[in-house]
């Protein structure tokens, strides 16, 4: 999360076959490619249209980000530009006329010239303990003349206890490689997405590691897998109380009312972040009674006996008061049945509560309208700035059920 997808810029300057793709070890048919479908052995993909990524992956979580904790394990080579760039929740930026030791400063992976293998490659572990892939991002902005001309990623499942250590996959003679997007063609400074085909909401593929392609040579900016967190298992009879919320369990913003500055997403990532631009921050508001809201899907729907709302950072800016409700799960509600206006939002607090600038605010025990004693299971909660302002981070806790 910390995607910023409302101000991720589309720097395509080549707008020619958008939807033309090329798998070169497979022969692709004519009317697959005209419909924008890559095909290797049984892997299918179809492309995104540039205008319709955003939209397209809206209720995902980006599994590469850093943000997430996701890390670089091993690369071929990073000579002109870190590898771990790949992996940064903003934007690219550009800064023409900007040198360093190497050459021309580039926000984004980029590898020597006249590399003498295939490809280069670049091994990263997810944050997540699995994750569920539904689409693939390769982004090169402003890479225009030294951009990785064709992309192809791979992953592996090996949760922790595996047989295969972190050691073995950053290895270039690790074997366990699975294609998940086949070879396809990137562009000069543009974003290019493709949508899994395969991929099965109800019976997702799992991953833990990826291995990302560059051929031959050049340089990506950011590398985006937009998919689903997979929370590990607990046992059965297991009291522990978890963060229910979290984007590394795969908790979700659905929706909000303003995110004119930075996204409701950022408040259920983990840590507390660097600094304002890593929370939720609305505009400012002037109609009498305006309240601002992000309504979100928990990663682990369960009771609720602990609720976090953090200010930090946010100082002349925080709300007045927050006000947080829940759903009780019901199988046959969906995520997009979960509006605003639903009738079915049950207070969680007891009452608005007051906010002070920069401060962790935990509520629990008699602040809560529900407790350890509410058996009452939640999948959905919304929280509510009054009037307007800005949050670092929102946590709900309590025990999976």
């Amino acid at each position: 999360m910390v995607v910023h997808r409302r101000h991720i810029p589309n720097h395509s300057i080549d707008l020619s076959g958008l939807l033309k793709m090329e798998a070169p070890t497979v022969p692709v048919d004519k009317a697959a490619e005209l419909s924008g479908i890559t095909t290797s052995g049984k892997v299918t993909v179809t492309r995104v249209p540039n205008d319709s990524i955003d939209k397209t992956f809206a209720r995902t979580t980006n599994l590469a980000s850093s943000a997430l904790n996701a890390r670089i394990l091993s690369k071929s080579n990073d000579y002109f530009a870190a590898a771990e760039n790949l992996l940064t929740p903003t934007p690219p930026i550009h800064k023409p006329g900007v040198f360093v030791h190497t050459g021309a400063w580039y926000d984004g992976w980029e590898t020597r010239r006249h590399n003498p293998e295939p490809y280069d490659w670049v091994v990263i572990k997810l944050g997540v303990s699995s994750g569920a892939i539904e689409g693939v991002e390769v982004d090169t902005a402003y890479f225009v003349g030294n951009y990785g001309e064709k992309a192809e990623l791979q992953g592996t499942y090996a949760p922790a206890g595996s047989a295969d250590s972190d050691e073995q996959i950053a290895s270039p003679d690790y074997k366990g490689w699975k294609t998940i997007l086949p070879v396809v063609e990137c562009g000069p400074s543009q974003r290019r997405a493709w949508r899994i085909d395969s991929y099965d909401a109800k019976n997702p593929t799992p991953y833990t590691h990826v291995r990302l392609l560059m051929y031959p040579d050049g340089g990506f900016a950011r590398l985006r897998l937009y998919g689903h967190a997979i929370p590990p298992p607990v046992a059965a009879a297991s009291s522990t109380e978890e963060e229910l919320s979290s984007a590394l369990v795969g908790g979700l913003a659905l929706s909000a009312s303003d995110q004119h500055y930075t996204p409701a997403s950022n408040t259920i990532l983990p840590g507390r972040g660097k600094d304002m631009g890593d929370g939720w921050e609305t505009a400012r508001s002037r109609t009498p009674g305006h309240v601002d809201w992000a309504i979100f899907r928990l990663g682990l729907p369960g009771t609720v006996h602990k609720i976090v709302v953090d200010t930090k950072d946010f100082r002349g800016n925080f709300p007045r008061e927050v006000r947080v409700h829940g759903l009780v799960k019901d199988d046959a509600t969906k995520d997009e049945d979960v509006t605003n206006e639903h009738p079915g939002w049950i207070e969680l607090l007891n009452g608005d509560k007051k906010t002070q600038a920069d401060t962790e605010h935990v509520f629990e025990g008699a602040e809560l309208a529900v407790g350890k004693g509410d058996e009452r299971v939640f999948s959905h909660v919304k929280l509510t700035l009054v009037p307007d302002g800005g949050v670092k981070r929102f946590r709900v806790f309590g025990q999976r059920r």
